[in-house]
């Protein structure tokens, strides 16, 4: 089993468990040099690999021949991990392109800033992004004073929730209505 550094165990592991198993979005804060070094080192452990992107992946680099290509987490990551792929959230292949072939002279190239840029969000389905839509997908929907009381939030953390993480990042559709029992009560529709 390979010896792993921290930043390669973060990132590995939140990998593995997405559903795609895409190494991207990075999950560890680390300057451009660091992050390209890391990767690299991760995929000549054999534990990440590069495959075609999609048009919504996070671009690694790109090869004159095999077009984009964004990273994904092999099945040796779990086993490196200790982690049971029947237990993590990630299936075998979910809409991944095909690998591209060893032998490749440019695999050592970074990814530029522009090549990195997140393109679309998604939510986790345990995290508190996900239990605020699920509050907010019901019949009565939630006010700003129900949410405050779940989570243990400031009101205005509240609305730049629902304002930015909801409305801009996840691109849903907030709706709110005045009620006088419970103030102003907020829906996604």
């Amino acid at each position: 089993m390979p010896q792993l550094s921290d930043s390669q165990a973060v990132v590995l592991g939140a990998a593995c468990q997405r559903a795609d198993r895409s190494v991207y979005p990075l999950t560890t804060k680390l300057p451009g040099a660091a992050a390209s070094k890391v990767l690299t080192s991760l995929l000549n452990k054999k534990l990440i690999e590069e495959v075609r992107a999609r048009r919504e992946d996070i671009v690694w680099r790109e090869d004159r021949k095999k077009g984009r290509l964004t990273l994904r987490a092999m099945p040796a990551a779990f086993e490196a991990l200790g982690i049971d792929r029947v237990e993590a959230s990630a299936p075998a292949n979910t809409n991944v392109s095909e690998p591209a072939t060893e032998g490749d002279s440019s695999t050592n190239q970074s990814p530029t800033a522009g090549e990195a840029k997140e393109k679309t969000r998604a939510t986790r389905a345990d995290s508190k992004q996900a239990r605020l839509v699920a509050m907010l997908k019901r019949p009565e929907g939630a006010s700003i004073q129900e949410i405050v009381k779940a989570f243990d939030w400031q009101p205005h953390t509240v609305r730049g929730a629902i304002a930015g993480a909801l409305k801009k990042k996840l691109g849903l559709t907030v709706t709110s209505e005045k009620s006088d029992e419970r103030g102003r009560v907020y829906h996604v529709s």
